[in-house]
């Protein structure tokens, strides 16, 4: 890869990225239906999705990692 990086170590942060992304959506669209703000709620919605999208890119990279806890070369 050229990446010195681990990946299973990096799957795990792009996990917790996710995750985060996913509760800031979640928190997002819960304000914007009790102000009735609907692009708000569409906007908390997509945030939501991305962070899904990226703890599954991180699962991924996990998955596949041949030497966890050894940097790729």
């Amino acid at each position: 890869m050229g990446d010195d990086k681990d990946m299973a170590t990096e799957g795990m942060k792009d996990q917790l990225k996710g995750a985060a992304k996913q509760a800031e959506g979640r928190v997002r669209g819960t304000v914007g239906a009790a102000t009735g703000d609907t692009s708000e709620q569409v906007k908390g919605k997509a945030q939501e999705i991305k962070g899904k999208v990226q703890q599954g890119i991180g699962k991924a990279k996990q998955r596949n990692d041949p030497n966890p806890g050894v940097d790729d070369e």
